[in-house]
């Protein structure tokens, strides 16, 4: 079952919560196991919003359990410690749920992979989303439920899209409800209703590649390559790993060399395609 929504605003801004609060809760039959918003809000595009969790809210059929919110604490805690560390500066925090929470950074380094492998290395924690504007929220219940925990009718943006899901084929939980954020892609998010019959073998690949899933919810796997770009998200992973030299100091070398680099390669082998298509 499940259902999605979705809204724009073209040249203007609106209350972006409660509007698609409203469409989704109209859908709630065809699913109320959990809800998610990917809203897009009104901001100055200055500093990163990060919506991450440090625990789960768990349901029927998860492979997670609840925790005391001492364990979310001290999550938390390292989370800070790991922030200042690689360069992040905490402008702005809430903590609406003991599990969830919001942040708002500064933060200079554009190549997310690095930061949100970082920053989800520690056990228990997941960014749910990131970027200038998008913020992703979800959690158990339907879409009033969730709207009202979370305040979202106060949100003024510009669009939105939602999902309201029924459990079928992973369990009720936070890293299971949709949208997904398109990781490691600023701003970018995704929903899905449908079945994707190749995501085994794709989520094996991207795992081989040293890629993270957090659910067993073949939709996660479409955000790995939603930004659209010609370079996808295994080629990105290939940038990022960074070859080692004998002394063990890492090879380093610029964003854009290497991105030449790579299509360079491509049009190469697309040449040689089309020499085998003429002289077979």
């Amino acid at each position: 079952m499940c259902g999605i929504a979705g809204l724009i605003h073209r040249g203007k801004s609106s209350n972006v919560g409660s509007e698609l609060q409203g469409m989704l809760q109209a859908l709630k039959h065809r699913g109320e196991d959990s809800t998610g918003y990917a809203l897009y809000g009104d901001t100055d595009g200055e500093n990163f919003i990060m919506r991450f969790k440090v625990g789960e809210n768990v349901g029927e059929g998860s492979s997670s359990i609840m925790e005391d919110d001492s364990v979310y604490d001290e999550r938390k805690k390292v989370v800070d410690k790991t922030l200042a560390e690689i360069g992040a500066k905490i402008i702005k925090e809430e903590r609406t749920l003991p599990y969830s929470l919001r942040y708002e950074l500064e933060y200079d380094a554009k190549d997310l992979l690095n930061f949100s492998q970082t920053i989800e290395a520690i056990p228990g924690v997941e960014i749910l989303s990131m970027g200038k504007s998008l913020e992703v929220i979800k959690d158990l219940g339907n879409a009033k439920a969730v709207c009202d925990r979370y305040s979202l009718d106060k949100l003024v943006g510009t669009h939105a899209i939602g999902h309201a899901r029924m459990a079928t084929e992973s369990g009720v939980d936070i890293k299971s409800a949709h949208p997904f954020w398109g990781y490691p892609f600023s701003d970018v998010s995704v929903v899905h209703n449908g079945q994707l019959t190749n995501y085994w073998n794709n989520r094996r690949v991207l795992e081989n590649k040293g890629m993270r899933f957090m659910s067993e919810c073949d939709s996660e796997l479409i955000g790995f390559n939603a930004d659209g770009s010609e370079i996808g998200v295994l080629d990105r992973v290939e940038l990022n790993s960074k070859p080692t030299t004998d002394k063990g100091e890492k090879a380093s070398s610029s964003s854009k060399q290497k991105t030449n680099e790579l299509e360079a390669e491509k049009k190469d082998r697309s040449d040689n395609t089309n020499d085998q298509v003429k002289n077979p």
